[in-house]
């Protein structure tokens, strides 16, 4: 598995998915699907997130992660495995530059 990189701090997928519960906490009040989060978690259907809060966890994760989402990326974004996928591939492009 390739290691992902945060301001020059190794991160791999299970750091991702600890700061994306972070990220998603305040958004959703579904506590028993957030503590139990993973890869195959569906943001609207497992922890009930609306589309409009769904742009501003996108936010979030540009932020956190220091990336720039487009609107074909985010519009992927609907399960914590197409996300993790889209962070490492948005950090390894910056990596790159």
């Amino acid at each position: 598995m390739p290691v992902l990189f945060l301001k020059s701090i190794p991160m791999n997928k299970e750091e991702i998915i600890e700061a994306l519960k972070t990220i998603i906490q305040p958004y959703s009040e579904e506590v028993t699907a957030l503590a139990n989060i993973n890869e195959n978690t569906d943001f609207i259907t497992d922890l009930k997130i609306n589309s409009a809060n769904l742009v501003d966890i996108v936010l979030d994760v540009e932020e956190k992660f220091n990336i720039e989402i487009d609107n074909d990326s985010m519009a992927k974004m609907l399960t914590v495995k197409a996300t993790i996928e889209i962070i490492a591939q948005k950090l390894e492009a910056n990596a790159g530059q």
